[in-house]
């Protein structure tokens, strides 16, 4: 898991955990746009939250449960490109390269918005 000693917040942007993705997980706020979601599912991944994870995943889409593998390590996100998924659109994909110890997740996931709020769709593992 991410070491809670750090200064910023695992999805690579320069704020510290708390007052980023930290606000997402544990309080009523919501991601406003579909990067800032898909930055803080790669914090709950990073922090092992898969309560997070179920809540912001597609009804339609969401397994009945999920299960984290405790020994993975991730090391870093990069978003390669965002499409749509602001305050004005209703779908986003977000394009991205999530790095854990031994490799890398490279994938177009796809966003929507559900009763305001966006929610992980699906995605393309790409190579």
């Amino acid at each position: 898991m991410w070491p809670m000693t750090s200064r910023t917040c695992p999805c690579g942007l320069p704020q510290p955990y708390d007052a980023c993705c930290g606000r997402f997980h544990t309080g009523p706020a919501a991601a406003p746009t579909a990067e800032l979601l898909m930055r803080s599912r790669y914090c709950a991944f990073v922090k092992g939250d898969a309560g997070y994870l179920l809540r912001t995943w597609h009804p339609g889409t969401r397994p009945e449960r999920l299960e984290l593998d405790p020994r993975m390590r991730w090391t870093g996100l990069e978003i390669l490109e965002t499409t749509d998924g602001s305050a004005f659109h209703s779908t986003g994909t977000v394009t991205f390269r999530a790095s854990y110890r031994g490799g890398s997740l490279h994938e177009r996931s796809r966003f929507e918005r559900v009763d305001g709020a966006w929610v992980y769709v699906d995605g393309d593992f790409l190579q």
